[in-house]
């Protein structure tokens, strides 16, 4: 059962585009071999640290959005453990969420049209009765 999975990991500062590219490739291949897909991969560029991770303040994001059955998930944070350029990742399943998203906004849809049109025997009727004055209570 493949799910879908965003793995966002911190490459050194001091590797170059060509290597970080090159490193991309090796963890699509890696997803690709298992029978995922990459859906997107993303370079989020040079960013500072919140914590000093290994000697390292500063360091280049990447972010992976990957639909692959699980073992290949820990085939992908198998590999990102042992690479020596990749600092720190993280893997977060996402299909759930997005679920969730798609059900709320379902059920915003249709409180949406049933308050922009009521229902027409409602309004006839209450345009029918007089309206009764309200008794103040003692």
């Amino acid at each position: 059962m493949s799910r879908l999975y965003e793995v966002m990991f911190i490459v050194r500062p001091d590797v170059e585009d060509e290597e970080a590219d090159k490193l991309i490739d090796s963890f699509s291949t890696t997803v690709k071999n298992g029978g995922g897909v990459v859906k997107s991969a993303e370079k989020m560029g040079r960013r500072k640290l919140a914590y000093q991770v290994r000697k390292f303040n500063d360091g280049n994001y990447i972010l992976l959005t990957v639909e692959a059955p699980g073992p290949v998930v820990l085939e992908l944070e198998r590999r990102l453990r042992v690479t020596e350029q990749v600092i720190k990742f993280i893997t977060v399943r996402i299909d759930e969420e997005e679920k969730r998203l798609a059900k709320v906004r379902a059920l915003r849809g249709t409180r949406r049209t049933a308050n922009a049109e009521p229902a027409p025997a409602a309004v006839s009727a209450a345009a029918a009765e007089p309206a009764e004055p309200a008794q103040a209570s003692a």
